[in-house]
């Protein structure tokens, strides 16, 4: 309760790489907790209580718009991903509460993408759909995360066109060991690319993966491989680096 207006929280920002266009095409904001007696604290250690308490309605805010400052000094290429909790969707206003953030920051609608995971649809709710849809409709980007790992992943694709599927890490770090994973990655690859989504593999670690990845079809990936979660203050430098590699 006290981290919030203590400000205690700080974004991190981890690359999405495009094995298309070779670069940094989006940057996934990620929340750590700079305790004061405790340290740093990992999100899944208190991601889970704050949506307990409804405190991730105004942790969410408080990432969104953030999220959305830091971005809008990065260069117009390069997209920000911020993540959704579903008990924000059970909120009233979260389509003014995004609409308010980007105004406010200054950040183009197209530039912003809210990562949801199947838990947000599972009440199957007119409200839920109707919300992603005007968000869409606003040029904001929807991708659905860790696709794979729920109950029916493929029913939702009838129900919503999302921007893009991100393939849980539990798949990726199978590959090369289990011939399933590197089905299943294939086979949401083929969907991806049939449906007009862009496809990201998350948790990519060794080279054996990225080869495996581009042989795949994914269109993006994201992991340790290229860079762990950085603070605001080291992403002109990434993207400055990145940027001479992509020349060279």
């Amino acid at each position: 309760r006290e981290a919030l207006p203590g400000d205690q929280f700080e974004l991190f920002y981890q690359p999405l790489v495009s094995l298309r266009h070779r670069r940094v095409v989006a940057l996934e904001a990620l929340i750590r907790w700079r305790h004061p007696v405790a340290g740093m604290v990992p999100p899944d250690r208190f991601i889970p209580l704050a949506e307990e308490l409804g405190l991730i309605v105004p942790i969410g805010e408080w990432v969104l718009r953030t999220a959305c400052a830091t971005a809008v000094l990065w260069p117009a290429s390069v997209v920000v991903a911020v993540n959704l909790s579903p008990v924000q969707f059970l909120q009233p206003g979260l389509l003014d509460m995004v609409q308010a953030a980007l105004a406010d920051t200054g950040l183009p609608a197209e530039r912003l993408e809210l990562e949801i995971t199947e838990s947000v649809l599972l009440a199957d709710s007119r409200a839920t759909l109707e919300t992603l849809h005007a968000l869409r409709a606003q040029g904001v980007r929807i991708a659905m995360d860790d696709f794979g790992t729920g109950y029916s992943s493929l029913s939702y694709l009838r129900r919503f066109p999302f921007d893009k599927l991100k393939i849980d890490r539990s798949f990726i770090n199978g590959l090369g060991d289990f011939e399933e994973s590197g089905a299943i990655v294939r086979a949401i690859a083929a969907l991806g690319q049939s449906l007009g989504m862009a496809t990201t593999a998350e948790g990519v670690e060794t080279q054996v993966q990225l080869e495996r990845l581009i042989a795949d079809g994914c269109t993006e990936l994201q992991g340790f491989f290229f860079s762990p979660p950085c603070p605001a203050s080291d992403i002109p430098r990434l993207l400055a680096e990145g940027a001479a590699r992509h020349a060279a």
